[in-house]
């Protein structure tokens, strides 16, 4: 196999397990550097954090009860609340064993989401996986019975015609021999044969 194709199957492979990790290590890193640029004394940019976090919770709590309530939206807008919460309070609090505290919690609660939804992706390619193998097979034996069933009417042509070849040969020598009446034949009930003529050396 390919050097490059195996380094890339093996990237996808490993990107959707770390996206949640990177997700959170760059929100707490990007809350601390809105920390050491003044963040802890804008109180308007605190309120404005505080709104989206409660804003967005709103919106993962109405697409869960919602008519229309769409699993998808819930689990963006709960992610998005639970980021902004994480970003808030890191950017805003002294010190980093907080802000840890808070990554270590996030990071823990996306891979319980992500695992969740990893293992029903799994179980719906597995049953993709089978459901593809058994028409396959499906296929194959009708492809096997069908090609069986050409082989035996091939096979049994070939011995008609073989047998309709020797026929003919039979009757062409009967035909040639002297005293070959094909009237009488006729009579027998057998078919009517063309009439030979047969000459005799004198």
């Amino acid at each position: 196999m390919n050097p490059t194709t195996t380094r890339s199957h093996w990237l996808l492979m490993v990107a959707p397990k770390a996206a949640p990790g990177l997700a959170t290590t760059t929100v707490l890193i990007l809350a601390r550097i809105w920390n050491a640029n003044g963040a802890q004394h804008s109180v308007g940019s605190a309120v404005l954090m505080g709104a989206l976090t409660l804003g967005a919770a709103a919106v993962g709590v109405a697409a869960t009860h919602g008519w229309s309530g769409d699993s998808v939206i819930a689990g963006t807008a709960f992610a998005t609340s639970g980021g902004l919460a994480l970003a808030g309070v890191a950017g805003y609090a002294d010190g980093w064993s907080l802000p840890l505290l808070l990554w270590a919690l996030a990071t823990t609660a996306a891979y319980a989401l992500a695992a969740r939804h990893w293992r029903t992706d799994h179980r719906d390619t597995l049953a993709h996986d089978r459901h593809v193998t058994a028409q396959r097979e499906q296929h194959a034996h009708v492809e096997r019975v069908e090609a069986l069933r050409a082989g035996a009417q091939i096979e049994v042509a070939r011995e008609g015609a073989a047998y309709a070849e020797a026929l003919a040969a039979a009757l062409t020598a009967r035909a040639a021999l002297p005293g070959f009446n094909p009237t009488a034949l006729t009579r027998a009930g057998l078919p009517a044969l063309p009439a030979i003529e047969t000459t005799k050396e004198n």
